[in-house]
């Protein structure tokens, strides 16, 4: 079992230790994290994971470092850990915006990196979690792609596609709630008190959800099971069509990606 090295205990950071914990990824013992002010730390402490404030020390004992910090950061912390990274690591960063290619500048040598891009369900090992790899093996991309699988579902795509992922799958989640939110309005306005309304809607997303990753199917076959002829749901499937729902969320999803390419750019 590799010792793992997590350089940052945020949110973020201290989700995926608590992950691997839950999991039985790995022992806590097995778990370094780092952090400037670690009485922050205490609950992992308390777990078994070892917690520290050097990043150096917590790289020499650990083969995989998952890097967990904030993009403005990135530049300073590798610079300091450039002489202790070495072949026998591998870096895992899920900094959000900060590419491979700008890691490897950073260090300016060659090692298994990964990018990984995961959304905030993974605090509830939900996550949906895209991953891209340079200068890896294909024993070292099962690892992570296992460890992550531990933390919800994993794509392993390539990462000129990672700003596209971004905005399909960290954006997604705002965007999933939105429509949530929605529904729940609607479940207000036909007579339902609010709690109830979100209990009914988060609930059957979550249902329509399973119903898609458990039998591989596409949406409209799922649609299809519930549309009768001159029935309730297709009534309303097409008054939303006609008020542009499925063309509105997809000029959103268009718009956030051109806003992060711009960005880049």
């Amino acid at each position: 079992m590799q010792k793992i090295t997590i350089i940052g205990g945020g949110n973020l950071g201290t989700a995926i230790a608590e992950g691997l914990i839950k999991s039985r990824f790995c022992k806590p013992a097995d778990i370094i994290v780092t952090k400037r002010n670690t009485a922050t730390l205490t609950a992992l402490a308390k777990k078994g994971v070892q917690v520290t404030s050097d990043n150096n020390a917590a790289v020499k004992q650990s083969e995989l470092v998952i890097l967990a910090i904030k993009p403005f950061q990135v530049s300073e912390v590798l610079s300091g850990l450039k002489k202790d990274l070495n072949s026998k690591h591998t870096l895992v960063s899920v900094v959000t915006g900060v590419t491979i290619n700008d890691i490897e500048s950073i260090l300016n040598k060659k090692l298994p990196v990964c990018r990984a891009m995961p959304n905030t369900a993974i605090a509830i090992q939900e996550s949906m979690t895209c991953l891209g790899f340079s200068n890896a093996t294909e024993a070292q991309i099962g690892y992570v792609t296992n460890l992550f699988n531990v933390l919800g579902k994993v794509a392993v795509i390539d990462e000129k596609l990672m700003d596209a992922a971004t905005v399909l799958g960290a954006c997604g989640t705002a965007f999933a709630m939105r429509y949530i939110r929605a529904n729940i309005q609607g479940g207000i306005e036909i007579g339902f008190d609010s709690k109830t309304a979100n209990l009914i809607a988060a609930q059957t997303v979550r249902g329509a959800a399973e119903l898609l990753l458990q039998n591989g199917t596409h949406p409209e076959q799922e649609i299809d099971k519930v549309t009768t002829p001159k029935g309730c749901t297709i009534a309303g499937l097409n008054e939303m069509e006609h008020q542009g729902f499925s063309s509105s969320l997809i000029k959103g999803i268009s718009t956030s990606y051109n806003k992060i390419t711009k960005a880049r750019d």
